[in-house]
Parts: C-alpha cells; sequence; structure tokens
C-alpha cells in the first residue's frame, strides 16, 4: 500500500512540500515505483528553491516550477536544464524558438533521451532533439534530469548518454486562469546599419483550469501561446511560433488511480541565422550584426535566352526550417489488488518539418557521359530526368521541361529543395507493479514503439523575390516532363521497438538495491527508393524511365532496395542507497546501447553483399559513485562517473549540403565529477552553486581512407604520400564538441513582495576537432585547437502587484539574459579532424536581452 505524510511546516517556507520528491521519471509506472514506500518511509525533505536530489541509486537532479517560473516565459526547456551541473546548453536566441545544441556529460543531445509524458521527443530517424519546438514552460510540473543513464522502462533507442523527463502539471482541483504577456528587445553592442533593425520580442500564454467539474475528480486544463520576434543578427528573417496545449484528468476510487489524456500542437516558423564557419566568426560584439542579399529579383525569364540563378534567395539565412508537431499522451493507473497497481502510458505524435534552401533547377535533360557524369548537351544517350550527385558533389536537377514559362528548355531556374520529414509514431509503456510488503517491491514492464519515417526532398520555382513559393513543397510538388515528383532523397523507414524490462528494490535496513534489467529488440527497416552510388549516400533519383543505360554507365550503383537491420541486448541497471543520517551514499551501474540512425544505416547500403559494413550499434558501460546531504535547508550531491564508450560514432554535417559523414572512433573512456548544492539558509533567501568536469580519451588512430593531395604534410594524420592509407591521429586525444568544465550559481532574496534573483555560468572550453588541432581552412590556419570559454549572467526581478480571484499572485517580471552581452561560439558540433572537408559551421551566441512580462496566476 502507499502512505501519505502529512509533515509539520518547516522555517524554510519556500522550499518543496515536505515530503520525499517523486524522481519524476519518465513514465506513470516509473514516477509510481520511485514514489513507493521504499523510498519515502522515514522521508526527509529535499527540495530546496526549486532545486530537487532524488534519493536514487542513479546521480538525477530535478527542477520544479518554483525555478522554472523565475526564467524567461517561453524560454526552451532547455534553456533552464543549463542549471543542471553536467549540462551544458547553447540557446541560438535569447528567445528560446530558434534551436540550439547540449551535452550531458559531454554527450550530444542525440544520445539523450527527452520525453514528455513518457512520450519520446527524439527524431526517430537520427535521434535529433529539436529545442524550439518544446512544451510552453507554463504547463510543466518539474524536469527530471538523468545523467549519463536511463530509467528501464525508457522507450529509447539511443540514450547512452541520460535523459530528460518533462512531467506536466495535473489539472487544478479549483477554476484559475494562468497568463503571461511578454515584451523585449535585444540590448547589445553595434555600430553598423543593420543594428537599428527592430528586434522586438512578443509573446502571450493563456491558460485556464476547469476545476473540479463534476465533485468526482473530473479536472482539465486548456493554453495556447503565440510568440513573434525578428532574427537577432541580420536584416532578414522573423520566428513565429504558436502552440496549443491541453489535459483531461479524471480520478478513478480514491487511492490515487486516474486517467489522463494530454494533448500537444505546435508549428514553427523560423529561417537559420547567425552561422559562421569558425574561421569567419565575428571577432568583435559589432561585427554579430551583418546584412544579406536582401531585397533581390531573381533572373527574370526570358525567351530564347539561357536564363541562369542570380543567386537571389541563396543565402543560408533565406533557408527556413518550419515545422508542425502534434500529440496526444494517455497515462492511467489502476490498482488490481492491495500492492498490485498497473500502469498504460499510450501515445501517438505527428511530425512535419523540413530545412534547406536555394538550388538551380535545370528545365534540360540529364544526358550521361562514360563516366556517368550528366551533360546538359544532347550526346546521343537517353536524357533522364530526376536527380544526380555525381562526382566531385555535383547536385543535379533534372525536369526536361519548362519551368518558368518562357517557351524554351534552356534555363537554370532558382528553386528550392528542402529536405522533408514526415512522422507518424505509436507507442505504449505498460508497467505493473508489485508491492511485496513494507521493504520489497518489483516490476515488469513492456514498451513499444512504431514510426513511420518518410523523408523526400521535393522541389519548387521560387518565387520573383527569392522566396519560396510554400515553404513545405512537399504539398504542391514540382513533376518532371516524365511524370514523377522529383526527389533529391527518397526513402521510407520504420523503427520498431519492443523491450521488456524488470526492476526490483529491496530495503536491508539503511541499504536500498535497485536490481533492473532491460532487454530491447531494435529493428529498423529501410526502403531505399532511389539509387545508391557510393559509401558516401550520394544518390540518383529518377523514375518512370528504363534504367538500363543508367545501370550500364554506373555499374557500381546499388538498385533501389529494402533491407532490415536487427539488434538486440540484454541491458543490466544495477545500483543502491546508503542512508546514515542527512547523508546517504549510492551507486550504480548501467549498460546502454544506441542503434545506427538512418543516415548511417541508408549509408551502408552501397555495400549491399558485405556483411562487414553493416553498422554496428554503440553500446556504453557506466558507473556511477556519489554522496548526497540533506537536511530541509541543504541539499547537495557529489558524483564522480565513468563511461567505457564502445563504437563511437562521429558525425560531421554539412549545413550546406544538408548530407552527413559518418566515421567509428572506435573506444572511447568519458569520466568526470558533477556536483551542486542548494542551501536556504532562510526563507527569504536561497543559494545554489553546481558545476562540473569532463574528460575522455579515444584510444585508437582513426582509419581515414587514402590520402590525397591536401592530406599530405597536414598536422594530425599520417599521409605521407598520396595514395597511402590515412589514419587520423586521434589515439589519446580527447573528444571535441564538450566543454571541459562547467560551474554557475544561483541567488535568490526575497524582499516582501519584490523577489531577486541572479544566475552566473561559465563554460569552459571546447575542442573543434578529434585531433585537438588548429583549424586548416584552404591549406592554411584559420582558427586555434579549441573555442574559448565564456561566461554569462542573467538577472530576474519579479514584483507581485496583487492576488487574482484564486489566491494566485499577479506580478511584474523583469528578465535579462547574457546581461554584459559576452561575445562567444554558441552551438558547434564536434568534428574529426582539422581539415574543414565536411563544411561545420557554428552559432552566434545569444546577444544581451531582456524582457518585462505581466504574469496571472503563475
Amino acid at each position: 500500500m502507499k502512505f501519505k505524510y502529512l509533515l509539520a511546516a518547516s522555517v524554510v517556507s519556500t522550499a518543496s512540500a515536505m515530503v520525499a520528491a517523486p524522481a519524476a521519471a519518465q513514465s506513470t509506472g516509473s514516477v509510481d515505483f520511485d514514489d513507493n514506500v521504499i523510498i519515502v518511509s522515514g522521508a526527509r525533505e529535499t527540495g530546496v528553491g526549486g532545486v530537487d536530489i532524488p534519493d536514487s541509486p542513479k546521480a538525477k537532479q530535478v527542477l520544479s516550477e518554483e525555478i522554472i517560473r523565475r526564467q524567461r516565459p517561453g524560454q526552451t526547456v532547455n534553456d533552464i536544464v543549463n542549471l543542471v551541473p553536467g549540462v551544458s546548453f547553447q540557446n541560438n536566441d535569447p528567445w528560446g524558438s530558434s534551436g540550439g545544441k547540449f551535452t550531458i556529460r559531454g554527450f550530444d543531445d542525440s544520445r539523450i533521451s527527452q520525453t514528455l509524458d513518457g512520450l519520446p521527443l527524439n527524431d526517430s530517424g537520427n535521434y535529433a532533439l529539436y529545442t524550439n519546438q518544446q512544451v510552453d514552460p507554463e504547463i510543466l510540473d518539474n524536469v527530471n534530469v538523468n545523467l549519463g543513464v536511463t530509467d528501464v522502462d525508457s522507450p529509447t533507442a539511443s540514450a547512452v548518454g541520460g535523459t530528460i523527463n518533462l512531467r506536466t502539471k495535473e489539472p487544478d482541483d479549483e477554476f484559475g486562469v494562468t497568463m503571461t504577456l511578454t515584451v523585449g528587445d535585444i540590448f547589445a553592442k553595434g555600430n553598423n546599419a543593420n543594428y537599428e533593425r527592430d528586434r522586438l520580442f512578443g509573446r502571450g500564454f493563456v491558460m485556464i483550469d476547469t476545476g473540479d467539474i463534476t465533485g468526482l475528480g473530473t479536472k482539465a486544463f486548456a493554453s495556447a501561446s503565440f510568440s513573434r520576434y525578428n532574427n537577432p543578427f541580420n536584416n532578414y528573417g522573423v520566428v513565429e511560433k504558436q502552440q496549443y496545449n491541453g489535459r483531461i484528468w479524471q480520478d478513478v476510487g480514491d487511492n490515487g488511480d486516474f486517467v489522463a489524456v494530454a494533448g500537444h500542437y505546435n508549428e514553427n516558423r523560423n529561417n537559420f541565422f547567425g552561422s559562421f564557419a569558425p574561421y569567419d566568426f565575428p571577432e568583435t560584439r559589432e561585427d554579430r550584426f551583418y546584412e544579406i542579399n536582401y531585397p533581390c529579383t531573381v533572373d527574370l525569364p526570358t525567351p530564347g535566352v539561357r536564363d541562369t540563378d542570380n543567386n537571389c534567395g541563396a543565402e543560408f539565412d533565406r533557408r527556413y526550417n518550419p515545422s508542425n508537431t502534434g500529440n496526444i499522451r494517455g497515462a492511467s493507473r489502476f490498482t488490481l489488488a492491495d500492492g498490485l497497481v498497473l500502469t498504460v502510458d499510450p501515445s501517438y505524435q505527428y511530425v512535419k518539418a523540413n530545412g534547406g534552401g536555394d538550388e538551380e533547377l535545370l528545365e534540360q535533360r540529364c544526358y550521361l557521359e562514360a563516366d556517368g557524369d550528366c551533360n546538359t548537351t544532347p550526346n546521343g544517350t537517353t536524357g533522364y530526368t530526376g536527380y544526380f550527385n555525381n562526382t566531385n558533389n555535383r547536385r543535379q536537377y533534372f525536369f526536361g521541361r519548362d519551368l518558368n514559362g518562357d517557351g524554351d528548355m534552356l534555363d537554370e531556374v532558382s528553386g528550392n529543395d528542402p529536405s522533408q520529414t514526415r512522422t507518424h509514431r505509436f507507442g505504449v509503456i505498460a508497467n505493473l507493479n508489485y508491492e511485496i510488503n513494507a521493504d520489497h517491491a518489483v516490476r515488469l514492464a513492456y514498451t513499444w514503439d512504431r514510426a513511420n519515417h518518410r523523408q523526400t526532398g521535393q522541389t519548387s520555382v521560387a518565387l520573383a523575390n527569392g522566396e519560396i513559393a510554400d515553404i513545405f513543397p512537399i504539398n504542391d510538388p514540382l513533376l518532371t516532363a516524365d511524370g514523377f515528383a522529383l526527389n533529391k532523397r527518397n526513402r521510407q523507414s520504420y523503427a520498431i521497438l519492443h523491450q521488456v524490462s524488470g526492476e526490483y528494490r529491496g530495503r536491508f535496513g539503511n541499504l536500498t538495491a535497485n536490481i533492473g534489467l532491460r532487454a530491447p529488440f531494435f529493428t529498423r527497416e529501410l526502403e531505399q527508393k532511389c539509387y545508391t552510388l557510393d559509401a558516401d549516400g550520394d544518390l540518383a533519383c529518377f523514375e518512370n524511365q528504363d534504367p538500363s543505360e543508367f545501370i550500364a554507365l554506373n555499374p557500381d550503383a546499388v538498385a533501389p532496395l529494402a533491407r532490415t537491420y536487427k539488434y538486440d541486448e540484454l541491458l543490466p541497471n544495477v545500483g543502491f542507497t546508503y542512508d546514515f543520517g542527512d547523508a546517504s551514499i549510492f551507486a550504480n551501474y548501467a549498460k546502454g546501447i544506441s542503434v545506427p540512425g538512418t543516415d548511417v544505416l541508408y549509408d551502408s547500403l552501397f555495400f549491399v553483399n558485405s556483411d562487414a559494413a553493416r553498422p554496428v550499434p554503440e553500446t556504453t558501460d557506466s558507473f556511477d559513485l556519489g554522496l548526497r546531504y540533506q537536511n530541509g535547508q541543504i541539499t547537495a550531491q557529489l558524483a564522480a562517473w565513468y563511461t567505457q564508450y564502445d563504437n563511437r560514432l562521429r558525425t560531421s554535417f554539412n549545413d550546406l549540403l544538408g548530407e552527413s559523414v559518418t566515421t567509428n572512433l572506435g573506444r572511447v573512456d568519458k569520466w568526470g565529477l558533477d556536483g551542486s548544492i542548494a542551501w536556504q539558509p532562510t526563507s527569504n533567501l536561497m543559494l545554489y552553486v553546481f558545476g562540473s568536469i569532463n574528460d575522455s580519451e579515444i584510444k585508437d588512430n582513426v582509419d581515414g581512407g587514402i590520402c590525397g593531395a591536401s592530406d599530405v604534410g597536414v598536422p594530425g594524420n599520417t599521409c605521407g604520400a598520396v595514395g597511402e592509407d590515412k589514419f587520423l591521429l586521434t589515439a589519446g586525444k580527447r573528444e571535441s564538441g564538450a566543454p571541459t568544465f562547467t560551474v554557475g550559481g544561483r541567488a535568490q532574496a526575497t524582499f516582501g513582495d519584490l523577489e531577486i534573483g541572479a544566475q552566473v555560468k561559465h563554460t569552459g572550453k571546447r575542442y573543434l576537432n578529434d585531433v585537438n588541432l588548429p583549424l586548416i581552412a584552404f591549406g592554411n590556419e584559420g582558427y586555434g585547437a579549441t573555442f574559448s570559454s565564456y561566461t554569462l549572467v542573467d538577472f530576474d526581478v519579479r514584483y507581485r502587484i496583487g492576488e487574482m480571484f484564486n489566491g494566485t499572485d499577479a506580478a511584474i517580471q523583469l528578465n535579462v539574459t547574457n546581461a554584459f552581452d559576452e561575445l562567444f561560439v554558441g552551438a558547434a558540433d564536434g568534428t574529426l579532424d582539422n581539415i574543414w572537408t565536411f563544411g561545420q559551421f557554428v552559432q552566434i551566441g545569444a546577444p544581451r536581452a531582456a524582457t518585462i512580462s505581466l504574469i496571472l496566476g503563475y
């Protein structure tokens, strides 16, 4: 059975309720199991000022509403999580709707599972996490971060680096209205004409709680928000975001059982911006503000003349990155017998999104040459229509018809070819929890996740001003003369997970032991509808035409095919806590797996007859050992960790081409320290300090293929002459992309109706590449070996101006971020070597910005 505790109020009036907070894991079953009497019997308060450290065998940290609501309204939750040790997040803009990058303990976000009430938010294809598409923070109850490991029922194919679990609030028992109205601007240093551009930010949010409308525990909330602002850095681009959330809740009996259904829909409309190669990165704060070729006019159609693409609309900043995402999330808890509880969380989610931009579209046909390349001049061969990515990365689009209406078929027409993704994803997490007695409990869980992932690349003709005719060309794609929609990629995949897991918890005096086992069975069903030309995954995509001539001139090309990959692993998860007074020690071992994503698997299809080319999964063995201290006024944790990382895949993404190249680094050892202390000496003051140290070592040199002319004599590889085997000198080096250390803190004080907060975070240097050497750009040294460290300082002031009808606050809140306008490299992935082969780009860090908000009820 469950026990509820009513404890006397503490002198720390603003701390969390005087019960042991549940670990707030991702599924209803995990929450229920973590809130078991084994954890809460003899409970002590663990939360201080919105920072909570659950008494768990795993290194976890929870941020509650108390700290979430003091951040900028509408901010992405991943920026808020930057207050957790081990986390390093770089926001692309101050407002949170343009994306960003983050790591946890040096693992990038594609290896971190982020969930909303158990629903996986990572892309089902490449596991990317889109931080600009997260739920409005006003609807959240808490955010739980698992540092380095997952829960035993986690529905993830990739999380070897931890989890971020978002928990939606339960609808209130009383009727209420929550509203935030926010306006802001960028107050950054600049001295060019573009700096004067209007950069106002505006956002509105409203939420209505019905309260218990039947007297039987039937309640709901519904919310809506809208944001709009110009991009921070140049003379072009607007970000718009609208979002809708709701949840219906029905209590079942009086023992904590319930049934709930939640819904979410989000639309983002934004452009890329602020992206530079490191050797072109702004040197001063003034240089952050720049102008692009806008407005402009494309080359207008002229009959009988070969019109060309004049690059109007070609700038990276004019590429759209729209998304429509939505989901439905169910949650339920049923007591079947005394101590026996069933939880079931079904879900569905939908994604329609793309990214990309300008491309030259050809009205001619592809006339194949002897080497398989295309020529626009008839040469006696069959003229093909379609997409051909031939040698020297010649990406060409052939339509065989008049595209611009000038009556000829001579032209190179300005167009757009974003990479389109559409996903339908269904899932369910079911847990059967049995409390044997007051000291022992077990659970059995089943997880099913099935994603239908469609990836295409339809095209459209640009408008006269260089704009895309429809941000989703898939809505009305261009057809070729042969009657098919031209795609630069055309593939269908299914990502399917069946997982059985179990966990035992037993309390033996002061010792609590946890023994868990995950048994995931992953299936990747792939269908490549294009011809694969080489090991880099270059394609030829055409339909409704005889392929025989193409095959004769491209004998190594692999025809369209389907393939199924299966991966399974036994993943133990074992840990313990030992309590002594206000302190406890904890330890945990967990094995993890990350199944290769779609890009890697599709590239492997070129080796159709080679089992050796089958991509292998990444695996980890992770260990934690730590100490906690909690006494009602202080909550503190120090954790040492070590991970042995096998088959570490390094993927370098080319922003301009929208393609990735992946290399296996082999074994990488990672280790570090995470720590935090939250102290509330009085009811009016909270102090919080956190930090982490991260290190890693790549064990071997990496096979880089064959030495080319540009490799010879370049530091970081073994090339002495063209044609030799090439090895990159990665052995003994540190992984790139993650900071060497981070340290930060927050202070919060209350003076009657006035609350003042300040927070600071220093992020250490990050290596650009895995050979840890300065960048060689065009044969010259163009950048150092690391991105410089940086420090961000934020302030928040909240003044209570009155009380709402239901007793909640009405307040004015000021938020200032990057208060000293630090210039820094923001989002940046690591890359393999120090030659900028794959065109990696980095973001300008978000400049100083301030907002003022009217807040009612939050």
